[in-house]
């Protein structure tokens, strides 16, 4: 991949098949790699590696993936690392629990080795995006302010915290303000996903944002059966 993005990157998977598996072809990918079959010392090497993406296990002995993640999301250094879910459960209330923990994509066991390198390069340019596409201008709605340069989101002057996919998603509906956004449209733009894959990420993704908005949520309108956009009223 020419134009692939290289960063650090943390594996925690119980299985040390899957784990050699994944530092081999991430390495090979450029990446700098720590992996752990010891799901209690993640949070801990995390703090230490400061890793660009984490990739873990959610069923794992003592402690579980989503136990892992939320445990990054309420470290002020970790809270807006990319998280990507591995697991053997294929329900999707169990996609939805993992993608409302604070993780940004979810790939089920057995996994395609090829399909889990491209999202991870998919993340990695989301993760990068504000640096590189954001020209410099300021995109505001009501007491909501966010700046694609500095990759920040501040409501009423007070700093919010957002993941890179949450980041990325409200970037699009505010450059497209008054626009509708299908599901299969955010899909592709913020996910890069064949539409097919799965309409609800988007969904789960936007409930998030809009808990995390507050008071200003009234802004991100719902088109019933169509998706989603940003309101064009005056503030």
């Amino acid at each position: 991949m020419n134009d692939a993005i290289t960063a650090k990157i943390l594996v925690v998977d119980d299985e040390p098949d899957v784990t050699t598996l994944l530092v081999y072809h991430l390495k090979a990918a450029g990446h700098s790699v720590q992996a752990l079959n010891d799901p209690r010392r993640a949070v801990n090497l995390a703090k230490e590696f400061l890793p660009d993406l984490v990739i873990l296990d959610v069923m794992m002995p003592d402690l579980s993936g989503l136990e892992i993640c939320r445990a990054l999301r309420k470290d002020p250094k970790l809270k807006q690392v990319p998280v990507i879910f591995l697991t053997a459960r294929t329900e999707e209330n169990d996609r939805i629990a993992g993608l409302e923990s604070g993780a940004d994509d979810y790939v089920c066991k057995p996994f395609s080795t090829k399909e889990l390198m491209l999202r991870v390069q998919s993340i990695l340019r989301r993760r990068s995006s504000g640096e590189q596409d954001g020209q410099g201008k300021l995109l505001e709605a009501g007491r909501i302010a966010l700046d694609p340069v500095r990759h920040e989101v501040k409501i009423g002057g007070e700093a919010l915290s957002l993941t890179a996919t949450e980041f990325k998603l409200l970037q699009i509906l505010m450059e497209r303000r008054g626009r509708v956004q299908t599901r299969e449209k955010l899909l592709v733009d913020v996910w890069n996903y064949e539409a097919e894959i799965e309409t609800r990420t988007v969904d789960t993704h936007m409930r998030r944002l809009r808990e995390k908005l507050g008071d200003e949520a009234s802004w991100v309108e719902t088109i019933r059966g169509v998706g989603y956009r940003l309101s064009d009223r005056k503030a």
